[in-house]
């Protein structure tokens, strides 16, 4: 069927505002996909970092392998195990207007990124049992986030990025959105309704559109921040003073998704 809506990419970004790394399968969690935004780079008062702040964060490439991440800086490469030994206390870290409980993961890591970046920085692990509620105007079943910006999943059509890119003098990719989800199929736009619906077997809600920032006008092959798409998109996406762009989710089921996965609406 040519209008069949189908799951077409999944991504995980295991350290906040990092490179992405590309699946074929995920296990859904509460707190969102498996490994997904479980690190974060902080500031020494223990403020998380981001693209916005800081767009060269993009120039951090990262896969998977054998349970270890690498993440690969220009010629630099270091290794992090996907669920670190922890050692360390547990420290406060913030995270927009969230305080929540945080671990160092190494003193060698701490100073890797800290070189790279040319300012200091910690990494620091989110585990698994650690509270981060979701915002309770939008919660379906008292739902945790991990280190996510509000919450546990963002799905985005690709026909929304089709539509955008006729508008631009140069077309954008889908990194500069940072989805977890990516499907084919449907109209423009349309996620911007989905309520309740099922991906494979795993049901997931729709609870609010993404508001997008600076960081979609990062080049996350360059690391380098232009105006565009945010300028094009205000222009005929903005709803009341926010430019809307995908659609955040929280997951009722918690089983494997996988490319290819048949999207069933109500």
């Amino acid at each position: 069927m040519m209008n069949e809506l189908r799951l077409s990419e999944i991504w995980i970004y295991p350290i906040k505002s990092l490179g992405g790394i590309r699946l074929t399968t995920a296990k859904v969690l509460e707190k969102g996909l498996k490994f997904d935004r479980r690190f974060m780079l902080v500031d020494e008062n223990g403020k998380f970092m981001t693209q916005r702040v800081h767009p060269s964060m993009a120039l951090f490439k990262l896969s998977v392998f054998n349970d270890q991440f690498s993440v690969q800086h220009n010629s630099d490469s270091l290794t992090i195990p996907v669920v670190p030994v922890l050692h360390g206390a547990e420290k406060v870290v913030n995270i927009w207007d969230d305080t929540v409980q945080a671990v160092e993961a190494g003193a060698e890591y701490n100073q890797w990124f800290s070189d790279r970046l040319k300012l200091k920085c910690k990494l620091v692990f989110f585990p698994e049992e650690n509270a981060r509620a979701v915002d309770p105007r939008y919660k379906v079943n008292n739902e945790h986030v991990s280190l996510a910006d509000a919450y546990p999943l963002l799905i985005i059509g690709q026909r929304s990025l089709d539509d955008l890119n006729t508008r631009l003098a140069e077309p954008v990719p889908m990194n500069r959105f940072r989805p977890n989800l990516v499907f084919t199929g449907g109209d423009p736009y349309e996620e911007d309704t989905w309520q309740e619906f099922t991906v494979g077997k795993n049901r997931f809600v729709g609870v609010k559109p993404c508001a997008r920032c600076v960081l979609t006008t990062v080049n996350q092959d360059t690391g380098i921040a232009g105006k565009e798409p945010l300028k094009t998109l205000s222009t005929y996406r903005n709803r009341n003073g926010k430019v809307l762009f995908g659609q955040n989710l929280v997951a009722v089921d918690h089983h494997e998704i996988q490319v290819g996965d048949r999207i069933i609406l109500p």
